[in-house]
């Protein structure tokens, strides 16, 4: 595919997240794999495309915007990696590295647009209660594409001036430096994987988790296997759970029926 059509569908794709976020349809959201998953279609480079996408999606766990709360955008900081490494041979870890910041700098944008679109929302408030429903499908309209612009401003920018600013800068800067960013970008799905484990039960599931280590890190089981491991003990629990829930119900039933009231 030539690189014209790739920028332009990669563009297109930036500002796709906008609506699929906002819709609640959802197809991809600005979830790093998914991003990824369609990042590879373009590029057609799917080995570096899913690696970037898995170790953003790790990183990326345990953070969520709550309310009207802001958080860095895992998606763009996707995309930008994902180019940034087809398009200038760099190593995943170094165009992790690159992507990221690109994603933090999204988070100030995000506020800004927020804060436009507020404006927006008072004009669509206005042209409801003079009954001007067309004009105000416009002016929602316009507040979806200055929501857009929070993707496309730092993927267009990328786009544009990315690829030759990191070529240079990597036959500028030494060695011991990009290594130092390789192992920053390597070690960024740890901290992911940390920041998920302070938000869930881990004292009351450590056994399962320490099994779960033993099978990975000793035995040498593959992922996938220690995923189905995973999944058959949570059934298992799910089970379990659920037959108490049963026995308490029931118990409540019986005390009810046999209080003095059924006289």
């Amino acid at each position: 595919m030539p690189e014209v059509l790739q920028n332009i569908l990669i563009i297109l794709l930036a500002g796709y997240m906008t609506w699929d976020n906002g819709s609640g349809v959802q197809l991809i959201g600005s979830w790093p794999v998914c991003t990824a998953f369609v990042m590879g279609l373009i590029t057609g480079d799917w080995n570096t495309a899913l690696v970037i996408g898995g170790t953003l999606q790790l990183m990326s766990l345990g953070v969520t915007a709550l309310g009207g709360a802001s958080i860095p955008e895992y998606g763009v900081a996707t995309i930008v990696s994902i180019f940034i490494a087809t398009r200038t041979g760099v190593s995943t870890g170094e165009a992790v590295a690159v992507g990221l910041p690109v994603g933090m700098l999204t988070l100030q944008l995000d506020v800004v647009v927020k804060y436009v679109n507020t404006f927006c929302a008072h004009w669509e408030q206005r042209l409801l209660h003079q009954k001007k429903f067309s004009q105000m499908q416009g002016v929602y309209i316009l507040s979806i594409l200055i929501w857009s612009l929070k993707y496309i401003i730092p993927v267009f920018a990328v786009i544009i001036f990315g690829a030759p600013l990191v070529n240079l800068v990597t036959k500028l800067i030494p060695t011991w430096f990009t290594t130092g960013l390789e192992v920053a970008g390597n070690m960024l799905p740890v901290l992911g994987v940390g920041l998920l484990l302070h938000y869930m039960p881990v004292k009351k599931y450590l056994s399962f988790l320490l099994i779960g280590f033993v099978l990975s890190a000793y035995l040498k089981l593959p992922i996938l296997g220690v995923a189905l491991l995973g999944a058959a003990f949570a059934y298992i629990i799910f089970q379990n759970e659920t037959k108490k829930s049963e026995n308490v119900s029931y118990g409540s039933v019986d005390s009810i029926e046999g209080d003095d009231f059924d006289e």
